[in-house]
């Protein structure tokens, strides 16, 4: 049974995370902004767009939990990832060659998308479970509000908009122009007057901003069980 009140918390117990690790070897590491990168190794399982894999730098015993960005059919798993600067895995990430190796294990996680009507909220590389969602084909009934800082903080945006049009929102707290709304994602949802009854609604990115995200949603009508949430650590 699918629970809707699933919280999926990019925190738990790292002895547990030890078990089921295969060594892949990388395809491509592209930079595509400034510290964000995406990362590709050759699909070898089978997944639900939203789902998550464990990667791990050979001989470290702490792996580290990454959303898939890649479609379901996608020949490549691909993972959005920005370099944090107390990280230990994402710099080794950012400097990875065609041919190099990491561990990965098989899909894990809840935070999965269905053929019903969504809105899908997120901030920052949070859209990646986004991505997948869309690249499996769940366009249909589907809005999308996108956080970032800058223009280029949209990740995957050249996929969002011919595929949503003006249900794809982009929300800026830096720049301005190009169809832009200024300012935050939890300002675009303030100033909507009545949000539907019925969809699911799909938070991903930071503690802080699902918790706000949440609070501001609950306040407007929408059910607490109607809400979905993956939190980034």
């Amino acid at each position: 049974m699918l629970c809707y009140l699933y919280l999926q918390v990019f925190n738990v117990d790292q002895e547990n995370m030890q078990e089921g690790l295969r060594e892949v070897e990388i395809v491509s590491v592209e930079e595509i902004a400034d510290k964000v990168y995406i990362l590709e190794f050759e699909r070898f399982f089978e997944f639900e767009a939203g789902q998550i894999i464990k990667l791990a730098w050979p001989g470290e015993a702490k792996p580290r939990l990454y959303s898939i960005a890649s479609g379901e059919k996608q020949p490549n798993i691909q993972i959005l990832f920005n370099v944090v600067g107390e990280g230990q895995l994402t710099p080794m990430m950012a400097g990875m060659r065609h041919g190099d190796k990491i561990l990965a294990s098989m899909p894990l996680g809840k935070f999965t998308g269905t053929g019903g009507p969504a809105w899908w909220i997120a901030q920052g590389t949070g859209i990646a479970p986004f991505a997948s969602m869309l690249r499996s084909g769940q366009t249909h009934n589907k809005t999308l509000i996108h956080g970032g800082r800058y223009h280029n903080s949209f990740y995957y945006q050249d996929e969002f908009i011919p595929m949503l049009g003006e249900r794809y929102i982009r929300c800026s707290s830096k720049d301005s122009g190009d169809s832009l709304y200024h300012g935050r994602v939890t300002d675009y949802l303030k100033s909507i007057d009545h949000l539907p009854v019925g969809p699911l609604y799909y938070l991903c990115g930071s503690a802080e901003m699902v918790v706000e995200t949440r609070d501001i949603l609950i306040e407007k009508g929408v059910g607490f069980g109607e809400i979905v949430s993956e939190i980034y650590f």
